[in-house]
Order: C-alpha cells, then sequence, then structure tokens
C-alpha cells in the first residue's frame, strides 16, 4: 500500500507489500535510482536518497533519513529520527533505535544492535578536507544508549559497548567496555550474540502500522 502523498524523484523500484505512509520521499535525483525490497514498512515524514539499495523487511520510524550511496541488508530496523548519513554498509537483522546517528562511511555488519542516541564519528581531526573514516562494527555486537564511537574504530564480534561509553580505540570480539575512555569490563565468548538472536528474532514480528 503506497499513499498519495508521496514524493518520488528517479527511478524507485518498490518489492511487494511494502506500506509507505504519507510524506515520505522517496530519492532525490532524476538519475538516480532508489531499491526497497519486499515488506517495507515505512513510516511518515521518512526520506531515502537515490542510489540507496536495501532488501526486504525494512521497518522504520517516523522521520528517518537515509542518505546516498548505502547498501543495507534485510530485516533492518531504523528507528525515529535516525539518520544514516550515506556512504554506509548495514547487514541484515540489525536493529538501530531512536535518534542514532551513523556517520559516513559506517559498516554495521549482520545482527547487530545500536541503542539509542549512539553517535559514531568519521573526522579525527575535525577539519574540512580531512579523510573521513568510520567506524567498523562486526557482527553481533551490541552498543548500548548514549555511547559515541570515534574515527576508525573497529568494535568486535559479539561486544558489548555499556551505555554512555566513549569508545576511543579498538574493541576485542566478545569484550564489554563501559566508560569514558571505555574500558574493558570483562571478556566473553563472542559466541553468544547466536543465542540471543535466536530468542529474539524480532524482524518475524510485523508491527501495527
Amino acid at each position: 500500500m503506497v499513499l498519495e502523498n508521496i514524493n518520488r524523484c528517479g527511478n524507485v523500484i518498490l518489492g511487494d507489500r511494502c506500506i509507505i505512509q504519507n510524506h515520505v520521499i522517496l530519492g532525490n535525483s532524476e538519475d538516480g535510482s532508489l531499491v526497497i525490497g519486499d515488506d517495507a514498512l515505512i513510516r511518515s515524514g521518512s526520506i531515502i536518497y537515490s542510489n540507496v539499495r536495501i532488501g526486504n523487511g525494512l521497518r522504520t520510524g517516523h522521520g528517518i533519513l537515509i542518505r546516498e550511496n548505502s547498501d543495507i541488508g534485510d530485516n533492518v530496523l531504523i528507528g525515529t529520527n535516525s539518520v544514516l548519513d550515506g556512504n554506509c554498509s548495514v547487514g541484515s537483522n540489525v536493529s538501530v533505535q531512536t535518534n542514532a546517528y551513523i556517520t559516513a562511511y559506517t559498516t554495521i555488519e549482520d545482527d547487530v544492535f545500536i541503542g539509542p542516541f549512539v553517535v559514531t564519528t568519521n573526522d579525527k581531526y575535525m577539519y574540512y578536507g580531512a579523510e573521513l573514516i568510520g567506524p567498523t562494527i562486526k557482527k553481533g555486537a551490541r552498543i548500548g544508549a548514549n555511547a559515541i564511537i570515534l574515527p576508525g574504530v573497529v568494535i568486535g564480534e559479539g561486544a558489548i559497548v555499556g551505555s554512555g561509553s566513549v569508545v576511543t580505540k579498538d574493541i576485542p570480539a566478545g569484550a564489554i567496555v563501559v566508560g569514558n575512555p571505555a574500558g574493558t569490563l570483562k571478556e566473553k565468548s563472542a559466541g553468544n550474540h547466536n543465542k540471543i538472536m535466536k530468542k529474539q528474532r524480532w524482524w518475524e514480528i510485523r508491527p501495527e502500522h
């Protein structure tokens, strides 16, 4: 179901059974292409640029922004007012909660949880023209609310970043880190995230519109 108050620009390809609410903007370039897979639910006020490819089962909150040259997998949740700021790679079964900021050139692998108000950064030296290097968040990692991830940092597979932490250096697989700057609280098995994902499987639940 696609409602009437939708602004489309360029080549917009929608899969089957998509629900697009009012005041959504799809595409921003007449010569660009936007591909969205089956079973998407895109809530009102959302903006998705051209040159974006999204798999099946996308769910958004209200007022999200996904910018150009981003590739997003299946069963991804982008919470209300969250921003993917272009040139991002997002895997499948990823949950990005409300008001998160995913900076340009960020890589997020499968099964990752990004808590509300998380901020990722890509400009280490903070001047115009500097090389931008976003963080990499490996499979199954979980980032708590209000955490800040600095440029180029790698969060290891299955790692947990505590709420409010400031991550200034790479985090090993399976580690639990907290604080400012984030330090290791505990080491754990990187495989535990598989058990958590099997229990949750939130992407199989179709929400009320």
